[in-house]
């Protein structure tokens, strides 16, 4: 689960009906011509830009942004050191009893162990990984156009409930629910654009670009992998797909664990020879 989002998506609901509940009721809010007028168009004009497959993948797509669990990069860094000492001690067919819970990792395995071509398993997990990042995309744009949409048929509610409004001036009773369509239409065009279909396609650009840097170390931990690296070389390059701060992070640690390491060394050196 994806705290940031779901904390994110309750704070800003509780502030629109705390705003709401301060002076009025949620009664007076709720407007069931608004909400055809901006549903119905909403979702009229999206239908008509996307395809339907592509506009109901992207409700599939959306979960992402509320529940998402990726490995980190040192997660898999450290898992390609392991299995690169592995494979030059034991060679590749030594990969096909790995239990590795990341799915992409473990295809990339499963090629390596059946013995195909490095530039083969290359080509399909480079194939995989920007057809993941495509579908990410094709939800991303939905809920753009979600998002682009709903306020335009907001203010085309506006519009409709002021010409209401205005043909039934001579009956007083009529003003106010033309009044309300006219009002509430921009504020559920505003609410949905801005507290679910924007902030969903961003999160979904950041999954993405997660996503992407995630898969593009792991191709390139399969390749060193599959050329029998040593698995020092294969950490020193992979740990260039850091960030800067991380890189440094784990080099100091490095350099404690070997002072520690030299230290206890010293100790027991010492110990030995006063026993002698």
């Amino acid at each position: 689960m994806d705290l940031a989002t779901l904390i994110g998506l309750i704070a800003g609901t509780t502030v629109v009906i705390g705003g709401i509940l301060v002076d009025s009721s949620i009664g007076a809010f709720i407007n069931v011509p608004s909400v055809l007028i901006v549903l119905g168009g909403t979702f009229g004009a999206v239908l008509i830009k996307f395809p339907m497959t592509m506009f109901l993948g992207a409700f599939r797509v959306m979960f992402k942004a509320f529940i998402h669990r990726l490995d980190t990069p040192t997660e898999i860094i450290a898992k390609a050191v392991e299995l690169s000492a592995l494979v030059r001690k034991e060679g590749l067919l030594a990969l096909e009893n790995q239990e590795v819970s990341n799915r992409f990792l473990k295809k990339g395995l499963r090629l390596c162990a059946d013995g195909l071509e490095p530039n083969f398993v290359r080509k399909v997990l480079n194939t995989e990984m920007m057809r993941g990042i495509e579908r990410h995309e094709q939800g991303e744009s939905i809920f753009r156009a979600i998002g682009e949409s709903a306020p335009a048929f907001g203010m085309i509610g506006t519009l409709i409930g002021l010409v209401q409004m205005l043909t039934t001036m001579d009956d007083p009773k009529s003003i106010g629910p033309a009044m309300a369509v006219a009002l509430l239409t921009t504020l559920y065009g505003a609410l949905i654009a801005n507290l679910f279909a924007l902030p969903v396609a961003e999160k979904l650009s950041l999954r993405s670009q997660e996503e992407r840097v995630l898969q593009t170390l792991i191709i390139e931990s399969i390749a060193q992998i599959q050329e029998s690296r040593n698995p020092r070389v294969v950490e020193e390059l992979l740990r260039t797909y850091l960030p800067t701060g991380r890189q440094l992070a784990l080099e100091a640690d490095g350099r404690r664990g070997a002072d520690a390491g030299a230290e206890a060394g010293g100790e027991a050196g010492a110990t030995e020879n006063a026993e002698t």
